[in-house]
């Protein structure tokens, strides 16, 4: 079965110490989609083809930036920019279309290029390789808890996740899983989402207190990296210890 392919990741990530395995996932899809993309593949016809239909978004031309292969990024943003050129100029010729305006309407740009633009700043060449994955990364969940103990101890173990992937799995449950399985597996998600963000929401609550001269003198206790927890909880963003 497909899902087999990756239970080595998710079995990595589930036995990761962190608040939420599945960032953790992506986390690591990202990294190698960049390496990638910056990496030799980037001379590749296929690969360039694709980058410059797709550009990428803010973030991860930011992080693209960052790898420090200036050349190879300028390379691939000037194929995407020669492209981007080609394709306005050719809808540009075609002129502007208004729809009617209605009484309390103004008349509207049907106009390809706005269009066009509109996908464009929709598409990411890394966002792309990377949900392709991590789509199939949640199959493996799903497949690793209806087949192996062993991993249903790890899930019951883990830290819990961030409040979009407990709604992910929580919407994706019932198309994998059925019957008592399901139950259980949903009291399960419920009772690690809940008892885990309590848990770094009173981590919180004590870093807050520790800048408060009457606790000046207490131990931190487990505050000290509250901060960067409760943002993988409730933004999804993971930053590795």
């Amino acid at each position: 079965m497909r899902e087999k392919l990756h239970t080595i990741p998710v079995n990595e990530a589930f036995g990761h110490d962190c608040e939420c395995p599945v960032c953790y996932m992506r986390k690591e899809l990202e990294t190698k989609a960049i390496d990638f993309t910056m990496g030799p593949s980037y001379m590749e016809d296929d690969v360039r083809g694709e980058t410059s239909k797709l550009g990428f978004c803010e973030k991860h031309v930011e992080l693209l930036y960052k790898h420090q292969n200036r050349l190879g990024l300028a390379l691939i943003l000037k194929s995407h920019m020669d492209k981007t050129i080609k394709d306005i100029e050719k809808l540009a010729a075609g002129g502007i279309s208004l729809q009617p305006s209605s009484l309390f309407k103004k008349k509207k740009n049907v106009s390809g290029i706005v269009s066009y633009i509109d996908e464009l700043e929709k598409s990411c060449y890394i966002c792309e390789m990377i949900d392709r994955t991590f789509e199939r990364y949640i199959d493996t969940i799903f497949y690793l808890y209806r087949h192996e103990d062993e991993f249903r101890k790890k899930f019951k173990a883990s830290k819990g996740f961030c409040t979009r992937h407990y709604g992910l799995l929580y919407k994706q449950a019932p198309e994998h899983l059925s019957g008592g399985q399901l139950t259980d597996f949903i009291n399960e998600l419920n009772s690690l989402y809940l008892d885990n963000i309590k848990r770094v929401r009173d981590d919180l609550d004590w870093f807050i207190n520790k800048f408060d001269y009457r606790y000046a003198n207490e131990p931190w206790k487990n505050s000290r990296d509250a901060l960067p927890r409760v943002i993988n909880k409730t933004n999804s963003i993971y930053e590795a210890k």
